[in-house]
């Protein structure tokens, strides 16, 4: 009978055992279902685009769950729906493409809400917890750089921009600096690239400005403060056969590295590691889930020149 009785707690105790493990990993995995909110104004952008996938591919091999929410150009949407995302009560926010400046009051009420915000290709400010990017102003400068040269310090630019945008802002400020230093090169205009639709907007206006400046030593090189505007105004170019005015570009888009090896105005562009900007902010984010502190509140992933061969 003690025999039995022995068994039978044996059994009983194994059971209990189960039961605990079982309630345990339950727990676990509830700890790890994490709601990330991925927000962008910018999702048409080909480079945009390539970001949010990798945070998504990265935010679900982590077990985490994201959502994407994009305003199609609408900056100003943006705080509201932001907003909406702090309401669901989601565990961390993903700014991506766009300016922290807009959405200060939306970052405070997450930040009170102990919701952590990411940037990616964003900027930094107070209440932040990270921002990761390309070193935007050494960028510019490369890029400036190789564009004067090929004009040989000289002659007359077109820049295009879109300075709402904190990365491109940057760049473009770097270009004004560095047009202090060289007054033998003059600025024809500056034009602000539509956002969606950069493509075929800068055709547009490129191709207004080739009606307006038909001499030949009218336009010499086109700054274009981001690929899709070098595109689009590489494509006015060569319809108008005015193939002698030199393009830049900046993110290194795969159409823009095609045109580079074809020959087409385009001459060069930063390839930006985008892909690297996600992992930056993924990793960043386990840490923070895991109670730990970021490295730092702004990091840079490497960029490379490519230009013709």
């Amino acid at each position: 009978m003690r025999k039995i009785l022995s068994i039978i707690f044996c059994l009983l105790l194994i059971g209990s055992v189960a039961a605990c493990s079982q309630s345990t990993g339950s727990g676990e995995k509830k700890e790890e279902e994490k709601k990330i909110a991925i927000l962008t104004p910018f999702l048409s952008s080909v480079t945009t685009k390539q970001m949010v996938d990798e945070l998504e591919k990265g935010a679900k091999a982590k077990g985490w769950t994201p959502n994407v929410v994009d305003t199609n150009g609408d900056v100003g949407a943006l705080a509201s729906r932001m907003e909406d995302v702090i309401s669901s009560s989601v565990d961390a926010i993903i700014i991506v493409s766009t300016d922290p400046n807009q959405l200060k009051s939306q970052i405070q009420q997450a930040k009170e809400k102990g919701i952590p915000v990411f940037g990616c290709d964003a900027s930094y400010i107070e209440g932040m917890t990270l921002n990761a990017t390309s070193d935007n102003a050494e960028m510019s400068k490369m890029i400036t750089e190789f564009l004067f040269e090929q004009m040989g310090h000289k002659g007359n630019l077109i820049v295009l921009t879109h300075r709402p945008h904190p990365g491109v802002l940057k760049r473009t400020q770097v270009l004004d600096e560095m047009l202090k230093e060289h007054p033998e090169i003059k600025v024809v205009t500056e034009q602000e690239i539509k956002v969606p639709g950069p493509i075929e907007n800068a055709r547009q206006q490129m191709e207004n400005l080739l009606l307006s400046n038909k001499a030949d030593d009218s336009i010499t090189a086109v700054w274009a403060g981001w690929d899709e505007p070098a595109i689009g105004a590489a494509q006015a170019i060569q319809a108008a056969k005015r193939e002698n005015i030199i393009v830049t570009g900046i993110d290194g888009n795969s159409q823009a590295v095609e045109m580079i090896n074809s020959g087409s105005p385009v001459k060069a562009t930063i390839k930006q590691n985008f892909t690297g900007m996600a992992e930056i902010v993924i990793k960043q984010m386990g840490s923070v889930f895991n109670g730990e502190e970021v490295e730092s509140t702004e990091m840079y992933a490497p960029a490379d020149i490519i230009e013709a061969k």
